[in-house]
């Protein structure tokens, strides 16, 4: 009699338990072996671990439960928890998320840095006006061209056909001369197979994730910016866990970005050497595709100015105040 007494009280503390866990899902556009996504999933295990198993969140890489222009509406509609995004994605809804996406602003991971702490404050102010919070944010390595022939100025790829992934990379296409084609990563390999794009603008990351190395064998080391990766939660969802729970998430979104930021710049070099050994030339741009490139950017940047008004010139102020005055690389 007792033993069934005491397998009745297990039975309802487990019932209990299971009753009182909370499951999110966080969509993710990335493979699962990028350093982002496997960051992502070290921050869930490290919320699951510290709530004691009272949050768990399953991390759906490779925009395999949204794409990724979908994602932020979804955790926006509450289809989804929380996610992860490319900031420079929704340029087209709110100037300010187009900033870590202009070339030659910040080139290196000390200026992507100061603009991230100069933008944080605004980002979160918009991001809580549509019913959503900021976590955390880390960079992708900077942006280099990959190309199927060697170059020496943006005249040799007018015409060209170009991977654009966002609003700026488009812009990139149309001041260049090329032809933007909207391609997101999980279709990039494909699009590269099939020849629907020949050239692009994105990291060793992406290169070497989307084995781009067996279509493109040039890659030109630009540093041209550093565009950042945000994870963010729907207040809501965020606002119904227990406080110590909330804690928790904010615990590990901190030690996720810390981490991130640092992987970012180790894995820079490393994708580098792994692209070399996979037959890929690294590259740095000859003085006239530099100097090309910089007008680029000092057009795009005035532009965002006069877009952004008030609010985000004073974004860019703080930045420019305590950052040098960014170069492409030579």
């Amino acid at each position: 009699m007792r033993s069934k007494l005491l397998l009745m009280v297990a039975s309802l503390t487990m019932t209990g338990a299971a009753f009182a866990q909370t499951k999110w899902d966080l969509p993710a556009a990335y493979p699962a072996t990028n350093f982002h996504t496997e960051n992502l999933v070290q921050f869930a295990n490290d919320v699951d671990k510290a709530t004691g198993g009272k949050l768990k969140i399953n991390v759906h890489a490779n925009a395999s439960l949204f794409k990724a222009p979908e994602i932020k509406r979804a955790v926006q509609g509450g289809q989804a928890q929380i996610g992860e995004i490319l900031l420079a994605n929704h340029a087209n809804e709110n100037p300010l998320y187009a900033l870590d996406g202009l070339p030659f602003l910040a080139t290196g991971y000390a200026d992507a840095k100061k603009l991230y702490d100069a933008q944080r404050p605004a980002l979160d102010k918009l991001l809580a006006s549509q019913g959503m919070k900021l976590l955390y944010s880390v960079p992708w390595p900077p942006q280099g061209i990959y190309t199927k022939k060697e170059i020496q100025s943006v005249a040799d790829m007018r015409g060209i056909k170009w991977r654009a992934y966002s609003p700026a990379t488009a812009k990139i296409a149309e001041l260049i001369g090329a032809q933007p084609v909207q391609i997101q990563a999980a279709e990039l390999t494909q699009a590269l197979a099939t020849g629907v794009v020949e050239s692009y603008m994105s990291s060793g990351s992406t290169g070497y994730d989307s084995k781009t190395y067996e279509h493109i064998k040039n890659w030109y080391d630009t540093e041209a910016w550093l565009p950042k990766n945000a994870v963010f939660v729907n207040l809501k969802s965020l606002q119904s866990l227990d406080k110590p729970t909330q804690d928790a998430v904010l615990k590990a979104a901190a030690d996720a970005e810390a981490r991130g930021w640092k992987i970012s710049q180790e894995k820079n070099e490393w994708y580098k050497k792994a692209l070399t050994e996979k037959g890929m030339k690294i590259l740095k741009p000859p003085p006239k595709l530099v100097a090309d490139l910089q007008q680029v950017g000092t057009i795009m940047i005035a532009d965002w100015e006069k877009q952004a008004g008030p609010e985000g010139q004073a974004v860019l102020a703080a930045f420019r105040g305590g950052a040098k005055t960014a170069t492409p690389k030579k």
